[in-house]
Protein backbone atom coordinates (compact mmCIF):
# COMPACT_ATOMS: atom_id res chain seq x y z
CA UNK A 1 0.00 0.00 0.00
CA UNK A 2 3.08 2.48 0.77
CA UNK A 3 3.76 1.54 -2.80
CA UNK A 4 0.53 2.45 -4.11
CA UNK A 5 0.58 5.45 -2.29
CA UNK A 6 3.93 6.49 -3.88
CA UNK A 7 1.86 5.82 -7.16
CA UNK A 8 -1.13 8.18 -6.54
CA UNK A 9 1.25 11.01 -5.23
CA UNK A 10 2.71 11.28 -9.02
CA UNK A 11 -0.43 11.92 -9.97
CA UNK A 12 -2.12 14.26 -7.52
CA UNK A 13 -3.05 17.51 -9.04
CA UNK A 14 -3.49 19.77 -6.30
CA UNK A 15 -2.80 20.14 -2.56
CA UNK A 16 -5.77 18.59 -1.24
CA UNK A 17 -4.90 15.57 -3.14
CA UNK A 18 -1.71 15.09 -2.20
CA UNK A 19 -2.64 15.82 1.67
CA UNK A 20 -4.88 12.87 1.26
CA UNK A 21 -2.00 10.61 -0.28
CA UNK A 22 0.53 11.61 2.18
CA UNK A 23 -1.72 10.80 5.50
CA UNK A 24 -2.61 7.40 4.08
CA UNK A 25 1.09 6.89 2.81
CA UNK A 26 1.96 7.51 7.05
CA UNK A 27 -0.98 5.07 8.32
CA UNK A 28 0.44 2.14 5.48
CA UNK A 29 3.80 2.97 6.83
CA UNK A 30 3.32 3.48 10.44
CA UNK A 31 3.70 -0.60 11.04
CA UNK A 32 5.90 -0.81 8.98
CA UNK A 33 9.54 -1.24 11.66
CA UNK A 34 7.50 -2.03 14.49
CA UNK A 35 6.56 -5.09 12.67
CA UNK A 36 10.21 -5.43 11.39
CA UNK A 37 11.90 -5.48 14.87
CA UNK A 38 8.71 -7.79 16.09
CA UNK A 39 9.56 -10.27 12.98
CA UNK A 40 12.92 -10.71 13.27
CA UNK A 41 12.96 -11.30 17.39
CA UNK A 42 10.85 -14.39 16.40
CA UNK A 43 13.54 -15.58 14.14
CA UNK A 44 16.92 -14.74 16.25
CA UNK A 45 18.35 -14.64 19.59
CA UNK A 46 18.50 -11.81 21.49
CA UNK A 47 22.59 -11.80 21.18
CA UNK A 48 21.83 -11.87 17.16
CA UNK A 49 18.98 -9.21 16.96
CA UNK A 50 20.88 -5.91 17.13
CA UNK A 51 23.24 -6.83 13.86
CA UNK A 52 19.73 -8.48 12.09
CA UNK A 53 17.84 -4.94 12.35
CA UNK A 54 20.74 -3.21 11.97
CA UNK A 55 20.72 -4.31 8.03
CA UNK A 56 17.09 -4.03 7.41
CA UNK A 57 17.46 -0.36 8.58
CA UNK A 58 21.21 -0.36 6.82
CA UNK A 59 19.08 -0.75 3.86
CA UNK A 60 16.85 1.94 4.34
CA UNK A 61 19.66 4.66 5.24
CA UNK A 62 21.56 3.28 1.79
CA UNK A 63 17.96 3.66 -0.13
CA UNK A 64 18.16 7.10 1.39
CA UNK A 65 21.87 7.57 0.10
CA UNK A 66 20.35 5.85 -3.26
CA UNK A 67 17.62 8.22 -3.41
CA UNK A 68 19.25 11.14 -3.54
CA UNK A 69 21.26 9.35 -6.58
CA UNK A 70 17.95 8.66 -8.53
CA UNK A 71 17.16 12.03 -7.63
CA UNK A 72 20.00 13.85 -9.20
CA UNK A 73 19.69 11.57 -12.32
CA UNK A 74 15.79 12.39 -12.31
CA UNK A 75 15.59 16.06 -12.39
CA UNK A 76 18.04 15.82 -15.41
CA UNK A 77 14.77 14.46 -17.26
CA UNK A 78 13.48 16.84 -19.67
CA UNK A 79 9.97 16.46 -20.22
CA UNK A 80 7.26 18.49 -21.66
CA UNK A 81 4.25 16.47 -20.49
CA UNK A 82 5.34 15.59 -17.17
CA UNK A 83 7.66 17.04 -14.23
CA UNK A 84 10.70 15.07 -12.78
CA UNK A 85 8.94 15.04 -9.08
CA UNK A 86 6.54 12.71 -10.67
CA UNK A 87 8.97 10.43 -12.66
CA UNK A 88 10.74 10.05 -8.71
CA UNK A 89 7.34 9.38 -7.24
CA UNK A 90 6.53 6.77 -10.36
CA UNK A 91 9.95 4.86 -9.79
CA UNK A 92 10.19 4.42 -6.27
CA UNK A 93 6.94 3.67 -5.96
CA UNK A 94 6.62 0.93 -8.81
CA UNK A 95 9.86 -0.60 -7.01
CA UNK A 96 8.30 -0.66 -3.82
CA UNK A 97 5.05 -2.54 -5.28
CA UNK A 98 7.28 -5.06 -7.04
CA UNK A 99 8.96 -6.07 -3.89
CA UNK A 100 6.20 -6.04 -1.50
CA UNK A 101 4.44 -8.62 -4.13
CA UNK A 102 7.64 -10.86 -4.00
CA UNK A 103 7.85 -10.82 0.03
CA UNK A 104 4.69 -11.98 0.00
CA UNK A 105 5.11 -14.89 -1.41
CA UNK A 106 8.84 -15.27 -0.24
CA UNK A 107 8.72 -14.74 3.19
CA UNK A 108 7.04 -16.95 6.16
CA UNK A 109 5.37 -16.31 8.97
CA UNK A 110 7.86 -18.03 11.13
CA UNK A 111 10.68 -20.67 11.17
CA UNK A 112 8.04 -23.22 11.44
CA UNK A 113 5.72 -22.50 8.93
CA UNK A 114 8.77 -21.97 6.43
CA UNK A 115 8.50 -24.85 3.66
CA UNK A 116 12.12 -24.64 2.52
CA UNK A 117 13.30 -25.99 5.98
CA UNK A 118 13.36 -29.64 7.01
CA UNK A 119 11.35 -31.06 10.42
CA UNK A 120 14.91 -31.45 11.85
CA UNK A 121 16.01 -27.43 10.83
CA UNK A 122 12.44 -26.15 12.28
CA UNK A 123 13.20 -27.76 15.51
CA UNK A 124 16.46 -26.57 15.55
CA UNK A 125 15.21 -23.14 14.81
CA UNK A 126 12.30 -24.14 17.67
CA UNK A 127 15.12 -24.58 20.00
CA UNK A 128 16.99 -21.17 19.57
CA UNK A 129 14.52 -19.12 19.65
CA UNK A 130 13.33 -21.23 23.47
CA UNK A 131 16.68 -20.71 24.41
CA UNK A 132 17.33 -17.14 23.94
CA UNK A 133 14.66 -15.25 22.45
CA UNK A 134 11.10 -16.01 23.66
CA UNK A 135 8.94 -17.74 26.77
CA UNK A 136 7.02 -19.54 23.65
CA UNK A 137 7.17 -19.65 19.93
CA UNK A 138 4.58 -18.95 17.65
CA UNK A 139 2.38 -17.32 20.57
CA UNK A 140 -0.94 -15.96 19.76
CA UNK A 141 -1.62 -12.79 20.46
CA UNK A 142 -3.39 -12.02 23.88
CA UNK A 143 -4.73 -8.53 23.99
CA UNK A 144 -4.89 -8.05 27.74
CA UNK A 145 -1.68 -9.86 28.78
CA UNK A 146 -0.26 -7.70 25.74
CA UNK A 147 -0.31 -4.48 27.66
CA UNK A 148 1.17 -5.83 31.16
CA UNK A 149 4.44 -4.51 30.67
CA UNK A 150 3.44 -0.64 30.87
CA UNK A 151 2.93 -1.66 34.57
CA UNK A 152 6.41 -1.70 34.92
CA UNK A 153 8.87 1.89 35.29
CA UNK A 154 11.39 0.14 33.16
CA UNK A 155 9.28 0.60 29.94
CA UNK A 156 8.15 4.27 30.93
CA UNK A 157 11.60 5.14 31.11
CA UNK A 158 12.15 3.59 27.67
CA UNK A 159 9.15 5.09 26.50
CA UNK A 160 10.62 8.24 27.26
CA UNK A 161 14.21 7.33 25.88
CA UNK A 162 12.38 6.33 22.52
CA UNK A 163 10.64 9.95 22.22
CA UNK A 164 13.87 11.28 22.97
CA UNK A 165 16.22 9.84 20.55
CA UNK A 166 13.39 10.44 17.86
CA UNK A 167 14.13 14.13 17.65
CA UNK A 168 17.46 14.39 16.47
CA UNK A 169 17.00 11.19 14.14
CA UNK A 170 14.00 13.04 12.59
CA UNK A 171 16.10 16.29 12.50
CA UNK A 172 18.18 14.13 10.62
CA UNK A 173 16.08 11.94 8.27
CA UNK A 174 13.92 14.77 7.04
CA UNK A 175 16.07 17.72 7.47
CA UNK A 176 19.24 16.59 6.33
CA UNK A 177 18.77 17.92 2.56
CA UNK A 178 17.84 21.36 4.04
CA UNK A 179 21.33 21.52 5.85
CA UNK A 180 22.96 20.60 3.15
CA UNK A 181 21.33 23.11 0.78
CA UNK A 182 21.65 26.26 3.94
CA UNK A 183 25.52 25.17 2.47
CA UNK A 184 24.34 27.16 -0.39
CA UNK A 185 24.19 24.02 -3.03
CA UNK A 186 21.64 23.81 -5.39
CA UNK A 187 19.04 21.40 -5.55
CA UNK A 188 20.62 19.04 -7.43
CA UNK A 189 23.96 19.28 -5.84
CA UNK A 190 22.18 18.69 -2.42
CA UNK A 191 20.56 15.40 -3.47
CA UNK A 192 24.25 14.41 -4.88
CA UNK A 193 25.99 15.77 -1.12
CA UNK A 194 23.48 14.15 0.99
CA UNK A 195 24.82 10.78 -0.62
CA UNK A 196 28.32 10.33 1.53
CA UNK A 197 26.93 11.31 5.09
CA UNK A 198 24.15 8.75 4.59
CA UNK A 199 26.63 6.25 3.53
CA UNK A 200 29.22 6.77 6.59
CA UNK A 201 26.11 6.68 8.35
CA UNK A 202 25.50 3.34 7.48
CA UNK A 203 28.57 2.05 8.18
CA UNK A 204 28.69 3.23 11.78
CA UNK A 205 25.28 1.93 12.63
CA UNK A 206 26.44 -1.75 11.65
CA UNK A 207 29.78 -1.38 13.18
CA UNK A 208 28.00 -0.12 16.28
CA UNK A 209 25.04 -2.85 15.93
CA UNK A 210 27.68 -5.91 15.24
CA UNK A 211 29.62 -4.88 17.94
CA UNK A 212 26.32 -4.99 20.39
CA UNK A 213 25.60 -7.97 19.29
CA UNK A 214 29.25 -9.64 19.37
CA UNK A 215 29.28 -7.67 23.52
CA UNK A 216 25.62 -8.91 24.24
CA UNK A 217 25.38 -4.72 25.61
CA UNK A 218 23.04 -1.94 24.75
CA UNK A 219 23.50 0.90 27.00
CA UNK A 220 26.99 2.09 25.88
CA UNK A 221 26.44 1.22 22.18
CA UNK A 222 23.51 3.56 22.72
CA UNK A 223 25.02 6.28 24.30
CA UNK A 224 28.19 6.03 21.61
CA UNK A 225 26.33 7.87 18.80
CA UNK A 226 24.01 9.95 21.11
CA UNK A 227 27.20 11.86 22.12
CA UNK A 228 28.26 12.10 18.72
CA UNK A 229 25.22 13.12 17.16
CA UNK A 230 25.20 15.55 20.20
CA UNK A 231 28.47 16.68 19.09
CA UNK A 232 27.25 17.24 15.17
CA UNK A 233 25.07 19.79 16.42
CA UNK A 234 26.46 21.70 18.60
CA UNK A 235 29.32 21.55 15.60
CA UNK A 236 26.80 23.07 13.66
CA UNK A 237 25.12 25.57 15.55
CA UNK A 238 27.95 27.35 16.62
CA UNK A 239 30.00 28.39 13.40
CA UNK A 240 28.93 30.20 9.90
CA UNK A 241 27.91 27.21 7.64
CA UNK A 242 28.58 29.74 4.53
CA UNK A 243 31.86 31.05 5.92
CA UNK A 244 32.99 27.22 7.08
CA UNK A 245 31.23 24.57 4.65
CA UNK A 246 34.12 21.81 5.12
CA UNK A 247 33.34 22.29 9.34
CA UNK A 248 29.43 22.19 8.15
CA UNK A 249 29.63 19.66 6.17
CA UNK A 250 32.07 17.03 8.60
CA UNK A 251 29.13 18.02 11.24
CA UNK A 252 26.70 16.52 8.88
CA UNK A 253 28.43 13.06 9.22
CA UNK A 254 28.16 13.16 12.48
CA UNK A 255 24.86 13.75 12.59
CA UNK A 256 24.18 11.06 10.43
CA UNK A 257 27.22 8.81 12.19
CA UNK A 258 24.95 9.96 15.56
CA UNK A 259 21.36 9.56 14.92
CA UNK A 260 20.96 6.35 13.05
CA UNK A 261 22.23 3.76 15.18
CA UNK A 262 20.16 4.46 18.29
CA UNK A 263 16.83 3.45 17.24
CA UNK A 264 18.07 0.40 16.43
CA UNK A 265 19.55 -0.62 19.19
CA UNK A 266 17.25 1.00 21.76
CA UNK A 267 14.39 -1.45 19.84
CA UNK A 268 16.68 -4.25 20.15
CA UNK A 269 16.98 -3.60 24.17
CA UNK A 270 13.59 -3.04 24.97
CA UNK A 271 12.67 -6.54 22.61
CA UNK A 272 15.54 -8.53 24.40
CA UNK A 273 14.16 -7.52 27.64
CA UNK A 274 10.44 -8.54 26.57
CA UNK A 275 10.22 -12.18 26.32
CA UNK A 276 6.90 -12.96 25.32
CA UNK A 277 6.06 -12.22 22.33
CA UNK A 278 2.29 -11.08 22.69
CA UNK A 279 4.38 -8.25 25.36
CA UNK A 280 6.99 -7.74 22.41
CA UNK A 281 4.81 -6.69 19.62
CA UNK A 282 2.79 -4.01 21.15
CA UNK A 283 6.15 -2.62 23.18
CA UNK A 284 7.15 -2.37 19.87
CA UNK A 285 4.56 -0.77 17.93
CA UNK A 286 3.95 1.81 21.76
CA UNK A 287 7.72 2.70 21.81
CA UNK A 288 8.61 3.27 17.65
CA UNK A 289 4.92 4.95 17.57
CA UNK A 290 6.58 7.51 20.05
CA UNK A 291 9.72 7.46 18.62
CA UNK A 292 7.98 8.69 15.34
CA UNK A 293 6.06 11.29 16.87
CA UNK A 294 9.30 13.29 17.52
CA UNK A 295 9.09 14.29 13.59
CA UNK A 296 6.33 16.61 14.77
CA UNK A 297 8.74 18.70 17.40
CA UNK A 298 11.39 18.72 14.88
CA UNK A 299 9.18 19.86 11.90
CA UNK A 300 8.14 22.55 14.29
CA UNK A 301 11.36 24.00 15.22
CA UNK A 302 13.26 24.08 11.32
CA UNK A 303 11.67 27.03 10.45
CA UNK A 304 13.02 28.62 7.16
CA UNK A 305 13.57 31.91 9.14
CA UNK A 306 16.34 30.83 10.95
CA UNK A 307 17.99 29.56 7.67
CA UNK A 308 20.85 29.34 7.02
CA UNK A 309 22.12 28.45 10.36
CA UNK A 310 18.81 26.86 11.89
CA UNK A 311 19.71 27.63 15.76
CA UNK A 312 16.65 26.57 17.55
CA UNK A 313 16.32 23.59 15.43
CA UNK A 314 19.84 22.18 16.05
CA UNK A 315 19.82 23.50 19.84
CA UNK A 316 16.15 21.58 20.32
CA UNK A 317 18.18 18.21 18.88
CA UNK A 318 21.12 19.23 20.90
CA UNK A 319 19.03 18.83 23.89
CA UNK A 320 16.68 16.22 23.13
CA UNK A 321 19.88 13.68 22.20
CA UNK A 322 21.38 15.02 25.47
CA UNK A 323 18.68 14.11 27.83
CA UNK A 324 18.27 11.03 26.09
CA UNK A 325 22.01 9.84 26.84
CA UNK A 326 21.94 10.90 30.49
CA UNK A 327 18.52 8.47 30.30
CA UNK A 328 19.98 6.01 28.44
CA UNK A 329 23.52 5.84 30.89
CA UNK A 330 21.17 6.05 34.06
CA UNK A 331 18.85 2.55 33.17
CA UNK A 332 22.27 1.29 32.02
CA UNK A 333 23.78 1.60 35.57
CA UNK A 334 20.56 0.27 37.31
CA UNK A 335 20.64 -2.87 35.38
CA UNK A 336 23.92 -3.50 36.00
CA UNK A 337 23.42 -3.16 39.69
CA UNK A 338 20.19 -4.70 39.90
CA UNK A 339 21.84 -8.00 38.01
CA UNK A 340 24.66 -7.93 40.82
CA UNK A 341 21.91 -7.23 43.63
CA UNK A 342 19.93 -10.21 42.10
CA UNK A 343 23.00 -12.63 41.43
CA UNK A 344 23.95 -11.60 45.72
CA UNK A 345 20.49 -12.46 46.65
CA UNK A 346 20.60 -15.68 45.27
CA UNK A 347 24.23 -16.69 45.99
CA UNK A 348 24.68 -17.01 42.02
CA UNK A 349 26.91 -15.33 39.61
CA UNK A 350 24.65 -15.69 36.27
CA UNK A 351 23.93 -12.96 33.62
CA UNK A 352 21.02 -12.91 31.15
CA UNK A 353 22.62 -15.08 28.39
CA UNK A 354 22.56 -18.36 31.11
CA UNK A 355 19.05 -18.18 31.29
CA UNK A 356 16.89 -19.98 28.74
CA UNK A 357 13.72 -17.78 28.07
CA UNK A 358 11.17 -20.50 28.44
CA UNK A 359 11.77 -19.96 31.90
CA UNK A 360 11.37 -16.59 31.66
CA UNK A 361 7.07 -16.54 32.64
CA UNK A 362 6.77 -13.68 34.21
CA UNK A 363 9.20 -11.49 32.56
CA UNK A 364 10.94 -9.29 35.07
CA UNK A 365 9.20 -10.88 37.93
CA UNK A 366 10.89 -13.94 37.31
CA UNK A 367 13.35 -14.70 39.85
CA UNK A 368 15.90 -16.12 37.06
CA UNK A 369 15.67 -12.71 35.46
CA UNK A 370 18.64 -10.72 34.53
CA UNK A 371 18.11 -7.56 32.49
CA UNK A 372 20.42 -7.31 29.60
CA UNK A 373 21.68 -3.81 29.41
Amino acid sequence: MMGSMSLFAGIAKNFSQIFAIRFLLGVFESAMLPGVVFYLSTFYKRGELASRIGLFYAAASIAGAFSGLIAFAVFHIKNSRYHAWQFLFWIEGGATVCLAVFCFFWLPRSPSTWWILSDHEKAIARARVLSDSSVTADEKLDIRDAFRPFLDPMYWLWAVISLSFGVPLASVNNFLPQIVASLGYSTIKTNLHTIAPNIVGTVALLILTFSSDYFRERSIHICIPLATAVIGFIVLGSIDPLEKKGVAYFACFLLTMGAFAPSVLVSTWYSNNTPSESRRAVVAAVMVALANSSGLISTNVFRAQDEPKYIPALATSAAFGGFCFLLVASVGIYMRLENRRRNKAQGVYITAADIDTADLVFGPKSPAFRYMY
